[in-house]
C-alpha cells in the first residue's frame, strides 16, 4: 500500500506561480511512477504530468512549458511547480503513484485526497 498526501494548492491571480506536493509513505520503494490529475467541475479528470522511476517526464499540450514535474528521492516527494497559471488551470490537483505489487505480479494505482487549485483573472 502506497500513501499520498497533497499540499501547496491555494488562489492565485492569473499569470501568478504554485507549487504543489505529493508526499508518498508505505510501500513507496516500489513506486516505478508518480503523476499528476486534474479535474476541474464538470470535466473529466486529466493527466497534468507524470514522471517515471528513471525521470522520463510527459506533459500535457495545455500546460507543457508552463509546468515542470520534478521528484526528490530522499523524501518520496514529487513536486508540481505550476507557472504563467490560467483560470483554466482551476481544478483539483490529484496525486497519482503506479507502484509493483510483488505478490499480485502488476502494478496498482494509488491515488491521493486532491489539492484545489484557483487561479482569478
Amino acid at each position: 500500500q502506497v500513501q499520498l498526501v497533497e499540499s501547496g494548492g491555494g488562489l492565485v491571480q492569473y499569470g501568478g506561480s504554485l507549487r504543489l506536493s505529493c508526499v508518498a509513505s508505505g510501500s513507496s520503494s516500489s513506486i516505478n511512477a508518480m503523476a499528476w490529475y486534474r479535474q476541474a467541475p464538470g470535466k473529466q479528470r486529466e493527466l497534468v504530468a507524470a514522471i517515471t522511476s528513471g525521470d522520463y517526464t510527459n506533459y500535457a499540450d495545455s500546460v507543457r512549458g508552463r509546468f515542470t514535474i520534478s521528484r526528490d528521492i530522499a523524501k518520496n516527494t514529487v513536486y508540481l511547480q505550476m507557472n504563467s497559471l490560467k483560470p483554466e488551470d482551476t481544478a483539483v490537483y490529484v496525486c497519482n503513484a503506479v507502484a509493483r505489487n510483488s505478490l499480485l505480479g502488476r502494478n496498482l494505482n494509488f491515488w491521493g485526497q486532491g489539492t484545489q487549485v484557483t487561479v482569478s483573472s
